[in-house]
């Protein structure tokens, strides 16, 4: 079950029109935060993301499935989409089974900053040249002012250092 504060987050950017891609990073990084924790493990930083989008799909979020995810993947996405709209409570019996398989996964070091550059770096591959370009200038128009005078100035010092 996603902590208050997440689902409250995720609801600030549903209000302020933000796309469900962003409404979902929310779950995602309290999913980091609980691998970081000691919570439960986590086999990869992809693991963690998927299992961040699929508490946001359950949560009613709309997130949309890559172009290039499997079949598996989307018939996953799908059956989260619908458990979106189902109240039937979780059983107790998968719930624990779950925590249980997770706490044998990997340690701390799948969700590292490194383990995430890393996976980041990777994804932004499969993206063609224009596609990148085209993510990277709608992150700078969606940024905010408050936020893109802070990204300018740390530019600069970066600049101003090497």
């Amino acid at each position: 079950m996603p902590e208050k504060k997440t689902r409250s987050a995720a609801a600030r950017d549903k209000r302020l029109g933000k796309s469900g891609s962003t409404q979902a990073g929310e779950y995602v990084h309290e999913e980091i935060e609980h691998v970081r924790k000691g919570k439960h493990g986590a086999k990869s930083a992809k693991q963690a993301i998927a299992i961040g989008l699929s508490k946001a799909r359950r949560a009613g979020v709309k997130v949309k499935t890559s172009k290039t995810a499997s079949a598996a993947t989307k018939k996953k996405a799908k059956q989260d989409t619908a458990k979106a709209s189902s109240r039937k409570k979780p059983s107790p019996t998968r719930s624990r089974a779950v925590k249980k398989a997770l706490k044998k996964e990997g340690g701390r070091s799948s969700v590292s900053k490194r383990a995430l550059s890393k996976q980041a770096t990777s994804a932004s591959k499969k993206r063609s040249v224009s596609g990148r370009s085209a993510a990277a200038k709608k992150a700078a128009r969606t940024k905010g002012k408050a936020a893109r005078t802070t990204a300018v100035n740390k530019a600069g010092r970066k600049r101003a250092s090497s």
